[in-house]
């Protein structure tokens, strides 16, 4: 299969008076499983519709292999799609839902059944050709969707939140069958989720959107370790972010946040460089960075240490997670469960210490 890129310049879609993109761009590699992340009405779903065919940009262009293709019409873009209903033809036996796209493209008979059995083989669904959608699971389902669309050896494959109807257990095994399938066929895939677990187990690099905008574009470690705003820092795992002034930067960024106390960064990460004494920023770290100690226990003096008080705890099987008032904030600490040992009890004092190599600095107004 012939591995094609997909690639959107200065994109930008109104409904009405309503903008929905603005000013979208990005390149899809070819061969690559890319996710587009984001909450409800940032505009992914818009995106992936208007590479489909189904919207047109106001401004703009979209190529496919190099080639713009805004004039092309959906049949013939060669774009294969699945929906997040699946949309089977509940009439039609698996065969012949697969079947669909290959009849109406003329395909004849023998290749036409040689085609579907392989896609069938490909899904694990062989031998439930001749079964109607309603008498098949929700997993097995969206497998003859994704047959429906493979069979027509599309150059880009869309999926729209193809696991959002399964339960929790169902959408792991489902995302690791879906991420092997698109590695076998090197397919150019691009994945529309709200879910971050799921955009961040299958994509190679994924967008993070916003109202339309582009926030973030880069791998998921990117994007958890490295965010470039709060909003992809909340968006993208869990983050503390305290509202804070740099007061000095000879060696150190030391941090005044506001109705807690002082915090040191690191000089050399990302954001620390340039801050200068006086500057407004806003002092970021993962609840998995912070050390949780109670009453009388050791602190490293390497890190920052702040006192607190125990709100609220979370068993989460793998971690305890935390919500300690520290001030005038609540930040959140995650701290590995162990057989035996009890969780903090609401009210306790305690310290948390966070080393400065784990703080990040973010621009207020991102």
């Amino acid at each position: 299969m012939n591995k094609v890129s997909v690639e959107c310049r200065d994109i930008f879609l109104s409904y009405g008076k309503t903008a929905v993109l603005k000013g979208v761009n990005l390149l899809v590699q070819p061969g690559e499983f890319f996710a587009l992340l984001g909450p409800s009405g940032s505009g992914k779903s818009t995106l992936l519709r208007l590479i489909a065919g189904f919207n047109r940009a106001s401004r703009g262009e979209l190529l496919v292999d190099g080639k713009r293709i805004d004039d092309v019409p959906p049949y013939a873009r060669n774009i294969g799609m699945v929906f997040q209903n699946y949309a089977l033809w509940p009439h039609m036996s698996v065969w012949d839902n697969v079947a669909f796209g290959l009849v109406e493209r003329r395909v004849a008979r023998h290749a036409l059944r040689e085609r579907v059995q392989k896609a069938l083989d490909l899904v694990g669904l062989s031998e439930f050709g001749d079964r109607r959608p309603n008498q098949l699971s929700g997993g097995q389902q969206q497998r003859v969707a994704l047959a429906r669309t493979v069979v027509i050896e599309p150059q880009v494959l869309l999926l729209d939140e193809p696991l959002s109807n399964l339960d929790k257990n169902l959408r792991v095994q489902m995302r690791q069958e879906l991420l092997a399938l698109q590695r076998r066929l090197g397919i150019t895939t691009i994945f529309v989720t709200h879910d971050q677990e799921e955009a961040m187990t299958t994509a190679d690099r994924m967008a993070v959107l916003d109202r339309g905008v582009v926030q973030q574009i880069g791998t998921p470690a990117d994007l958890y370790d490295l965010p470039v705003n709060p909003f992809v820092a909340n968006f993208v795992g869990t983050m503390n972010v305290l509202a804070a002034r740099v007061t000095r930067t000879p060696g150190a960024t030391e941090l005044a946040v506001e109705g807690v106390g002082m915090l040191r960064a690191a000089p050399d990460l990302p954001g620390a460089t340039g801050a200068t004494s006086g500057d407004q920023i806003l002092a970021s770290f993962r609840p998995q960075h912070v050390q949780v100690v109670g009453s009388g226990g050791p602190r490293d003096p390497d890190l920052a240490w702040l006192a607190g008080t125990v709100k609220s705890s979370e068993f989460l099987g793998e971690m305890v997670r935390y919500r300690v008032s520290v001030g005038d904030h609540t930040i959140v600490a995650d701290q590995a469960h162990e057989a035996g040992r009890s969780p903090i009890v609401r009210e306790s004092p305690v310290s948390l210490g966070i080393h400065p190599r784990h703080v990040r600095l973010l621009e207020p107004n991102d």
